[in-house]
């Protein structure tokens, strides 16, 4: 029996995936490579915004916060960063079919997805939550000694890492294909959440190549000064909606009429 007919069986609501190799990735970034080209002014300006606003807010954090603000806002930014991507999978569904993509099409596409997003977003608040809750519980494990020695830090910040590792592949579970699956179906939050996660864990080998490519990228963006997220975000958002494509068979729900 297939991964697909496991997916089925085990899960009615949910749509089957396909099984990866675990180089998938690469096939996925040179494909968000073509769309980024095929369309570098819509791409490009959407990728623009998305460094602004993320400027701004890093702006706002030093201005009113502290620098552990500014830290702990861009450690979030895998939250937030699938939701502002939203857009470029409508250019990347738009090329695939053969349209002509434009700015104006893709901001409309985020319009029509908004509250799909919202709730989305509210599924990443509550992780978000519990993520600070668990955050603040690690300082149990902070040294008591008024000088602490260097192992004793390396452990603190080995649990510390750890624990904000597991929030952070639960939300990239929930999010690397629920997002596209809202742009190419009509479909609830919940299935796609969970579509999400049963492909993630039916290919780990491939989504651990795919999260540290991702993390790689959000690190270039922000090593220059988030101007390199005009590019990386795109870039990122393209492959994204390639790597849905290829992953979930979501033929049997409605599509969108985007």
């Amino acid at each position: 029996m297939s991964d697909a007919d496991h997916a089925i069986e085990g899960l009615p609501f949910v749509a089957p995936c396909h099984a990866l190799p675990p180089g998938a990735p690469l096939r996925w970034l040179r494909r968000g490579w073509a769309d980024l080209a095929a369309a570098p002014g819509a791409s490009l300006t959407y990728g623009a915004g998305i460094a602004l606003i993320s400027a701004a807010v890093s702006a706002i954090a030093l201005r009113f916060g502290t620098g552990w603000l500014l830290l702990v806002l861009l450690s979030s930014f895998i939250f937030v960063a699938p939701v502002l991507a939203i857009g470029l999978y409508a250019i990347s569904a738009r090329l695939e079919h053969g349209g002509r993509p434009s700015l104006a099409a893709c901001l409309a596409a985020t319009r029509r997805h908004l509250g799909d997003a919202l709730v989305y977003s509210l599924i990443l608040m509550v992780i978000c939550l519990v993520w600070v809750r668990a955050g603040s519980a690690v300082e149990i494990f902070f040294p008591e000694q008024a000088v602490p020695s260097r192992g004793a830090l390396i452990g603190f910040f080995a649990i510390g890492s750890a624990v904000g590792s597991l929030f952070a592949l639960v939300a990239f579970a929930a999010s690397a294909f629920s997002l596209p699956m809202f742009v190419d179906r009509r479909t609830d939050a919940v299935t796609a959440v969970v579509t999400s996660v049963n492909a993630v864990l039916r290919n780990k080998r491939a989504m651990a190549l795919w999260a540290v490519l991702i993390v790689l990228s959000v690190a270039v963006g922000f090593a220059t000064a988030l101007v390199g997220l005009a590019v990386t975000m795109p870039l990122i958002g393209h492959a994204t909606w390639h790597a849905y494509r290829e992953t979930i068979d979501a033929g049997a729900g409605p599509a969108n009429d985007d």
